[in-house]
C-alpha cells in the first residue's frame, strides 16, 4: 500500500514547507495540502482517501487570523476566545473528513489551546506545574493575589500563543511592576517584538482589564535558574511520545520567547547536571501521556533556581519548529523527518 501524506496547513507556511521536505525526502509523493482559510471559510474540504493527515497551525495568514477573530490587525492582542470557539469548530471540520487518518487528536489541540484545561489535565495526572487560578478583572487579581500570599505572577490569556498578551507582573511595597510584549498603537493593543516595563498602576489595570473579558489564567512566579547572567528555559518536542528534540532558550527578561530576544543556550548546561536531564526528560514523557493521540507536543519546561525543581509552563500542539536541531538518538532527524519516521515505523 502506497503511503500517503496531507497536511492541514497554510500553503507556504514554513512548518508546512518543512514537513513536506521530510516527507519527501523519504521518497514520498509531496503532502496534498488543506488550506486553513478553506476549512475555515466553510468550503468543501477533503484529502486523498488513506491519507495520515496532519493538522499544522494556521500559522501567519491574515485571511485566516480574520476568520478566527473577525476583521482587526492581525497584530491585535486579546479575540481569543472567539478564536479558541471557532479554531475548534475548524477542527471538528477537519476530523469529518472522511477516508483519512488523523496524525493530532482535535480535542487534545483543543485543550492544548487552553491554558485552564491543559493546566487541569496536567496537575490531575500529576506533572509539576506552578500553582495557578483565574481571574475576571484587575481587582480580582491583587485580592487573589492577596489572598494566596503572592507577590509575583505570570498572567496569560487562556487562548494566547507566543507569549501574546502574557504579563510577568510583581507588587512590592505598594509598587507595581508588569513586563510584557503587548503596547497600544492608535488605540488597539498589539504585540511587538520588544518588551516593556510599566510601572504606572492604571495602565496594568487597563491592560489587565482589556484581556480579561478573554479569560486569564494566572500562575505563580517560578524562579528560574540563571546561566550566563540569563534566566532559562527549555522548549522539548515529543515524538510519539518519547521526548526527541531540546533547546535552551535564555533571556534577561521574563519572557524567553526566541522572536522577543530570546537566544538559544548551550543544552549541555541541563545535560551535565546529575538528575536534572533525566527529570526534564521524565516529565516531558508524563506529559505526552496526557495527549495520547497527538503525535507531537512543544513542552515548555522551567528549570528551578534550585538546579533541580522543574515546572511545566506550556504544552503547544505546534511546537515542532526547531529548524537545523538533531534528535537526542544522534540520527540527525529534525522534528518533522522524526515525526515521519515515528508513523512509518509504525510507533505511532
Amino acid at each position: 500500500m502506497t503511503v500517503r501524506f496531507a497536511v492541514v496547513g497554510t500553503p507556504g507556511d514554513r512548518r508546512v514547507t518543512l514537513f513536506r521536505d521530510a516527507v519527501v525526502a523519504r521518497g514520498l509523493a509531496e503532502p496534498c495540502v488543506v488550506p486553513w482559510h478553506d476549512v475555515l471559510a466553510g468550503r468543501e474540504i477533503g484529502a486523498p482517501d488513506g491519507a495520515l493527515l496532519r493538522i499544522d497551525s494556521p500559522g501567519e495568514d491574515a485571511r485566516a487570523d480574520e476568520l478566527l477573530r473577525g476583521p482587526g490587525d492581525p497584530a491585535r492582542v486579546g479575540g481569543g476566545a472567539t478564536w479558541h470557539k471557532t479554531f475548534s469548530a475548524g477542527l471538528d471540520r477537519v476530523a469529518a473528513i472522511p477516508g483519512v487518518r488523523l496524525l493530532g487528536d482535535v480535542e487534545e489541540i483543543k485543550v492544548m489551546f487552553d491554558k485552564r484545561r491543559c493546566h487541569a489535565v496536567l496537575a490531575a495526572a500529576g506533572v509539576p506545574v506552578p500553582e495557578a487560578f483565574e481571574t475576571r478583572s484587575y481587582d480580582e487579581l491583587r485580592a487573589e493575589m492577596a489572598r494566596r500570599g503572592w507577590a509575583r505572577v505570570f498572567v496569560k490569556p487562556a487562548h494566547g500563543s507566543s507569549a501574546s498578551g502574557v504579563i510577568a507582573f510583581q507588587t512590592h511595597a505598594g509598587q507595581v511592576r508588569a513586563v510584557t510584549s503587548a503596547v497600544w498603537i492608535g488605540g488597539v493593543l498589539c504585540n511587538s517584538l520588544r518588551v516593556r516595563t510599566i510601572t504606572e498602576e492604571a495602565e496594568v489595570r487597563r491592560l489587565v482589564d482589556v484581556l480579561a473579558p478573554d479569560g486569564l489564567h494566572v500562575e505563580r512566579w517560578f524562579p528560574k535558574a540563571m546561566t550566563g547572567g540569563r534566566a532559562f528555559d527549555l522548549r522539548v518536542v515529543t515524538v510519539a511520545g518519547t521526548p526527541t528534540h531540546a533547546v535552551v532558550r535564555t533571556s534577561r527578561v521574563p519572557m524567553t520567547n526566541l522572536h522577543l530576544g530570546g537566544a538559544r543556550g548551550d543544552l549541555d548546561v541541563v545535560r551535565r547536571r546529575a538528575g536534572l536531564w533525566e527529570r526534564v526528560l521524565e516529565v516531558c514523557t508524563a506529559v505526552a501521556r496526557c495527549f495520547p493521540g497527538s503525535l507531537t507536543t512543544g513542552v515548555d519546561v522551567m528549570v528551578g533556581a534550585d538546579w533541580r525543581s522543574v515546572a511545566v509552563a506550556e504544552v503547544n500542539a505546534f511546537g515542532d519548529l526547531l529548524p537545523r536541531l538533531g534528535d537526542f538518538s544522534g540520527h540527525g532527524r529534525d522534528t518533522y523527518a522524526e515525526q515521519v519516521e515515528a508513523v512509518l515505523s509504525g510507533r505511532f
